[in-house]
């Protein structure tokens, strides 16, 4: 089992940034690949950014490649999005997950594991 606390979200204006945190307990941390997902308003859940088990593997959106980094530290068992440029059209809840595999993946049905999201508003 591993749970999901997400973090770090929030009212930002158009261009600004933020980074968002997701806190995961579970022993198979550092062996789960992670992504992050967002759900705006009347739209489905979309991949953002995804992150292997060691780190050493990304992908990205690409509405928010070249403006978003995804990272971990397994010692903290922690993994981030910090995103910079912000769009009004990036708004939405913003949900951590893991998934069993180590490899990374960008479809939802993929993990196994969510947190219960956080908000991030960007205003124009």
């Amino acid at each position: 089992q591993v749970q999901l606390v997400e973090s770090g979200g929030g009212l930002v204006q158009a261009g600004g940034s933020l980074r968002l945190s997701c806190a995961a307990s579970g022993s198979t941390f550092s062996r789960n690949a992670m992504g992050w997902f967002r759900q705006a308003p009347g739209k489905e859940r979309e991949f953002v950014a995804a992150i292997s088990w060691s780190g050493g593997t990304t992908r990205y959106a690409d509405s928010v490649k070249g403006r978003s980094t995804i990272s971990r530290d397994n010692a903290r068992n922690t993994v981030y999005l910090q995103m910079s440029s912000l769009k009004p059209e990036d708004t939405a809840v913003y949900y951590c997950a893991a998934t069993s595999r180590m490899v990374i993946a960008i479809m939802s049905g993929n993990y196994d594991y969510w947190g219960q999201g956080t908000q991030v508003t960007v205003s124009s």
